[in-house]
This record gives C-alpha cells, structure tokens and sequence, in this order.
C-alpha cells in the first residue's frame, strides 16, 4: 500500500472549504512536494493526514491505517514538524529531545546515536542546554525538525521546515531530508512556499488552490507542460494596453498581465524578443525591464493560480526577518 492516500477528502470548516475533494497518492520512498499559496488549504491537509483534524468526509490512509478510525496507529508510524512549533519552553533542547525518544520508546544507546547524528541538522552548540524560551524562531524550527526525526519515522510531514533559516541551516536540512529519503527510505510530505526547495527535492509536486489538487507531476515535466519560452515585461503603467500590443506578434502564444508585469509565452524565445521589445515601443509604454527564461515553477503556478508562489515566498521571508529581528532585540 502506499505511504499516504487521500480518497475524496473535504475538511470543511463551517462554510469554508479548506480541503474540498482531494484525491492523491503518494507511493513509499517518494519525497512529495506540496505548493501552495497561503490559504489554499496545504497546512490544514496536513494536520488532518497526522490526525491533528478529523475530516468532513472521505478518507485519508497514512503507512497503512486510517487517520480517522486509527489516529493512535498513525501517530507511531510518522514524524511531524508543523509551522509553529510546539514546544515547552521550560525545558532546554536536550531535554526535550531525549523526552521526544523515551516517548517513541527509544533505547538509551539509540538516544545517543540519534542526538549525535541530528547534531549537524541542529547546530546549537552549547545553546542545546539552554532554556527552549531563549531560542529564536529559527532554532525553535530546527529543533521541532530534529524531534519529528528521533525516531526515524516510516513517514514524515515537513509544513514549511525551512521557514526562517538562514541559507547555510536551509542547505543542511535539504541534505538531511535527502540522506533520510535516500539510505533510510522514509517516505517525505513536504509543504513549502520555496519554490527552489520544491525543484530541488520533490520527485513529485502537487498544486493546491482553493482546497482542490489542480495539478500534480514531477518538477520537470509540469515545467515542460508550458510547452514555450517566457518573456516577462515590467512595465511603469497601462500594462493593459502593453499587453493587447504583444499578443499579435508572431511567434507570441499567450499574454497575460499581473500588475506591473506582462507574462509573455512564446514558442521560440531568441526569435521573438525583438519584435516583442519594437511592439511595447511602439505602443508608448516604458518597459522597465525585459527577460526572457526557460519556465519555472512559479510559471507553472501562475498559469495555473493567477499569481505568483514566489510573491508569497518573498512576503514570508520578509516576515522571518522581522521575526528574527524582534527574537534579537528580546
């Protein structure tokens, strides 16, 4: 059977449909790549596949037992490091690691090999036997990571891991969870706003909008269903009339406009850059900037969704270093 299974499922709460038919399969091994913007229901499938949330209707079967009927067997058998860690800031980072192994039935020389290998993946230092409430954000993140991994979990649910780590911690958890996938085979359901994360792990994504899966496949393959090159033009004003001055020149297959920009798909690149460049000239707009790129991700998204993912990944990043900063000033 495969690792996680989703038949049908709805979470409604009240009139919201926060996972509104959601049908997936996610086979054992398989390192899932779940995207989404803010409120489109990534965060709330998640607690219902570790049994946080019951669902409305349908069913939802995580290693073997259902989440609903079976909560308990499910627990045993998974790891869990949601977006806001909950941690007991009476005790220090050692501590609760070692409670989080006793818990999970851990001998004393597993402990020890545990702690050991999660070190790198912590990076504490001497901060391990300091009090869970002088942490900052990102050290609380790497330690709730390190406690949903004591136990080397058939399956583990990432929501957001990497959220408020600096780049070098970001690389080492990036490494963890691929020498976990790799050696150890634990199946990995990862839910990230960073698309470079999902690119770079993820054997397959899924994209959620609105609580409904509306496309799911490997990175490469959902990248190659946009099927041509994209220009994008910034623009200072009136993108509207910049874009209706594109659409018909040769070579441009579509042309979208979000804000400032202009979305610009085309079958071959290097041959309609100019002439897109002479029509926005010729239609009186200032173009602030053009590019041309293979597609991405986020294109992927925008074509999908009707916004960018990495507009939500920028807001957030922004937030973790305010959080950061307030965590110093404390």
């Amino acid at each position: 059977m495969a690792a996680v299974v989703t038949e049908s499922l709805h979470r409604y709460f009240d009139d919201t449909r926060a996972v509104d038919g959601v049908d997936l399969e996610v086979p054992n091994g398989e390192i899932y790549g779940f995207l989404g913007p803010n409120g489109a229901g990534k965060s709330t499938l998640v607690r219902v596949l570790c049994t946080l949330l019951t669902p409305t209707s349908g069913r939802a079967i995580v290693a073997g037992y259902d989440v609903a009927q079976d909560p308990l067997d499910v627990r045993l058998r998974i790891g869990v490091a949601l977006q806001e860690a909950s941690l007991d800031d009476s005790q220090n980072g050692e501590e609760l690691l070692r409670l989080q192994a006793r818990l999970y039935g851990l001998s004393k020389a597993d402990t020890e090999q545990r702690l050991e290998e999660l070190g790198p993946l912590i990076d504490l230092g001497d901060a391990l036997h300091d009090r869970i409430k002088t942490y900052s954000g990102g050290m609380k993140r790497r330690l709730d990571l390190a406690a949903a991994l004591i136990h080397n979990p058939g399956v583990l649910f990432l929501d957001e891991p990497t959220t408020g780590l600096d780049p070098a911690t970001r690389s080492r958890v990036w490494d963890e969870v691929r020498r976990l996938n790799g050696d150890l085979g634990i199946t990995i359901f990862l839910t990230t706003q960073y698309l470079e994360e999902a690119d770079a792990l993820a054997h397959r994504v899924g994209i959620i909008d609105k609580g409904k899966l509306i496309a799911e496949g490997t990175p490469e393959r959902l990248k190659r269903s946009m099927g041509s090159d994209v220009i994008v033009a910034k623009v200072e004003a009136d993108a509207v009339r910049a874009c209706d001055a594109v659409r018909n020149v040769e070579g441009v297959d579509q042309a979208d406009v979000h804000g400032d920009e202009i979305t610009i798909r085309v079958t071959h690149g290097s041959a309609a850059i100019s002439p897109v460049a002479v029509a926005l000239d010729g239609c009186g707009v200032k173009v602030e900037n053009l590019t041309l790129r293979t597609p991405t991700l986020d294109d992927v998204f925008l074509e999908l969704t009707g916004e960018h993912l990495s507009e939500s990944e920028r807001e957030e990043q922004a937030r973790d270093r305010e959080r950061e900063a307030e965590a110093v000033r404390q």
